[in-house]
Order: C-alpha cells, then sequence, then structure tokens
C-alpha cells in the first residue's frame, strides 16, 4: 500500500513538474540568432539580427548552435526538477539512479 502512495505521489510530482517544465523558458544566443525553447523542448520562437541575415550559411549554422545550447539548457534545467523530486522520495538512493 505505502507503494502506491509512493507512486500516487510520484506521478503527481512529475505532472507539476510537466506544468513547470511548459512554462519554463530558456533562450540562447548565437551572433544574432536567437533561439527560445520551453522547458519540455519545444520550440518556441526564433529571431535573426539584420546582421544574421548577411551570411546564409553562416546562420545556418548559428542557428543549429544556437538550437543546441537551448536544449541542452533546458534538459539540465528539468535534470535538477527532477533530481529534487528523486531526492525528496528518497529515489535517489536507488541503483542505477545516480
Amino acid at each position: 500500500m505505502n507503494q502506491m502512495k509512493d507512486l500516487y505521489q510520484l506521478q503527481k510530482q512529475a505532472k507539476k513538474i510537466k506544468q513547470k517544465l511548459q512554462n519554463t523558458h530558456v533562450e540562447a544566443e548565437v551572433e544574432g540568432v536567437t533561439v527560445t525553447i520551453d522547458g519540455q523542448q519545444e520550440v518556441i520562437n526564433i529571431t535573426f539580427s539584420d546582421e544574421a541575415y548577411a551570411n546564409k550559411n553562416k546562420a545556418e549554422a548559428n542557428l543549429v548552435k544556437a538550437l543546441n545550447k537551448a536544449i541542452k539548457r533546458s534538459q539540465q534545467i528539468g535534470a535538477e526538477e527532477m533530481k529534487d523530486v528523486m531526492g525528496g522520495m528518497g529515489l535517489d538512493k536507488m541503483p542505477g539512479l545516480q
């Protein structure tokens, strides 16, 4: 019975984290290319400065860099959120979850 209660609490926490991540926006900029994604790694917005348009190949490369940078930050934020929940539930002590 206690495991069911723990599982329910974990699901409840995961739902809260998912909602929080949807409302968390991460922005990354590389040489005039700015990407905004949410904590679930959905693209919210992409903008290019006038200077970024000057060289198409460079702009494309910078877009990839900015997307990767934003995704990495988003993953770090998500990992931190989950670490707090896992620790609170005592699950951080389980083998393979460290």
